[in-house]
């Protein structure tokens, strides 16, 4: 979904499949240093979109163009391993950067090398949203849960702006694969028993990684578990997490994910 200035862009196509675009300048507040496109990753064809708007009003005298993309497509090939790789995610800044926006805003970049590759990028965290999260389980059982950090890099990440005690994950990877074989719990575990636990991290894909760290907190006597992540692909409503019975609730942003109707998925509405 993309939007311009807060009014959704009406995307439809020629009957070749090619984008046709309208974008009346009337529906513009009159302020040339103040442009915001708002892109909330649906698919590919957007990229095409949102270069084709910011050209369009580039060329309308609009200036110092914002672009808020809270999601950062391809940032899992933030590296390349073999010379047959394609390096997807250093030719989409490419693009991005082509476009010499303002600004670009994104939530919980997946990792650094986005950041670095993206020009006069800003990255907003998601404390506001776990804090939502926390609040929410306090009212319910009377105290903030104890956190958890499905590996080590997110516990570096997150504690710093949640401050509590948290536990987090030792993965044991299938290196070939990718998959992960088992989860181990280090930090403070004495707190495990008996506590109501919130996980969380930066992306879910099909959910594995948090089924994995429900079953090993379970072992150790959580209570009720819940996750956060910022950004949850619909491809988790096609794994097994949403049946995952020790997970309570899922929590999530509308960068990606966009259904609304499943009850154990709650989505947070990004603010503007």
């Amino acid at each position: 979904m993309i939007k311009i200035n807060n009014k959704k862009v009406d995307i439809s196509h020629f009957p070749d499949g090619t984008l046709l675009l309208k974008e009346a300048m009337e529906n513009i507040e009159k302020m040339k240093n103040a442009v915001t496109i708002r892109w909330n990753y649906e698919n590919n064809e957007e990229l095409l979109a949102v270069y084709f708007l910011a050209r369009h009003l580039q060329a309308a005298g609009y200036r110092d163009l914002i672009l808020d993309m809270p999601y950062i497509p391809n940032a899992r090939q933030d590296r390349v391993k073999n010379p047959e790789d394609v390096f997807t995610l250093k030719y989409f800044a490419e693009l991005v950067n082509s476009l010499d926006f303002a600004e670009v805003r994104v939530l919980d970049a997946h990792s650094n090398v986005s950041l670095a590759l993206i020009d006069r990028v800003r990255q907003y965290t998601p404390q506001r949203y776990i804090e939502k999260v926390i609040d929410e389980i306090e009212q319910q059982i009377g105290r903030k849960p104890l956190m958890f950090y499905p590996d080590e890099g997110a516990g570096k990440r997150y504690s710093g702006m949640i401050a509590l005690p948290y536990c987090f994950g030792i993965k044991n990877r299938d290196w070939s694969t990718g998959e992960i074989k088992s989860l181990s719990v280090a930090g403070e575990t004495d707190r495990i028993a008996g506590s109501d636990v919130l996980i969380v991290d930066d992306i879910c894909s099909y959910g594995g990684t948090f089924i994995h760290s429900a079953e090993a907190l379970s072992a150790l006597g959580a209570a009720n578990i819940d996750l956060f992540v910022s950004h949850c692909e619909e491809n988790a409503l096609k794994g097994k997490l949403c049946e995952c019975e020790k997970i309570r609730q899922i929590y999530t942003t509308d960068s990606i994910f966009h259904h609304q109707e499943n009850a154990k998925i709650k989505v947070f509405e990004l603010e503007e």
